[in-house]
């Protein structure tokens, strides 16, 4: 029969492998949508790590629980610096305001052929 923890590696594995083909296939226009929801569902991952790492369970769960906060606050910042990266692609540029022509105060003043 096959460990709880051998188990645990495989679903892992495969849940790795197919969550990689999947955002792999995404396109570009669906990138900042699915990037929100990466960031809703990394938010879930932190709180849950947070509670793991303060529930006093024993010193491996709490050292398990700090670096699963830290990967998930690394995971949920970037998330956002990118989505916020991606947003500013879709902005308007404001157009600078048109001037009308100056004189140029550099040209001779007169003088020249009539």
């Amino acid at each position: 029969m096959i460990d709880r923890i051998e188990l645990g590696l495989w679903i892992f594995v495969l849940a790795t492998f197919i969550g990689f083909e999947v955002i792999r296939r995404v396109p570009p226009l669906l990138h900042t949508p699915l990037m929100s929801l990466t960031n809703a569902i990394s938010g879930i991952s932190l709180v849950g790590s947070l509670i793991l790492a303060g529930a006093g369970r024993g010193t491996v769960a709490t050292v398990l629980g700090t670096i699963a906060v830290c990967a998930s606050t690394i995971n949920v910042v970037g998330g956002f610096l990118i989505t916020d990266r991606m947003l500013k692609t879709f902005r308007r540029r404001e157009r600078p305001e048109r001037r009308a022509p100056q004189e140029r105060s550099d040209a001779p003043s007169g003088g020249g052929p009539s």
